[in-house]
């Protein structure tokens, strides 16, 4: 995520990883995401206001498969090619 400039918060033996959202209201950019069919849950639902949470309990291939989503999502909210 964060080759993508997504910034971070590093999971302490979680399932999940809270990720900085780039726009100030997360539930802006967890509807953006659905467009790349990605599915992020707002961080404000977990006391984390500002973050979006993404959970990574399935197969590696499902994770290494949505990079290139993730990829074109940064792209709409940094503006740049990574």
């Amino acid at each position: 995520m964060k080759k993508f400039g997504f910034s971070c918060i590093k999971p302490e033996g979680a399932f999940y990883l809270f990720v900085k959202s780039p726009v100030e209201d997360e539930k802006v950019f967890v509807e953006a995401a659905k467009k790349y069919h990605i599915l992020i849950v707002p961080g404000s639902s977990f006391a984390c206001p500002g973050y979006v949470r993404i959970a990574y309990c399935v197969s590696l291939d499902t994770i290494v498969n949505a990079l290139p989503y993730f990829e074109k999502l940064a792209q709409e909210f940094f503006g740049r090619n990574v």
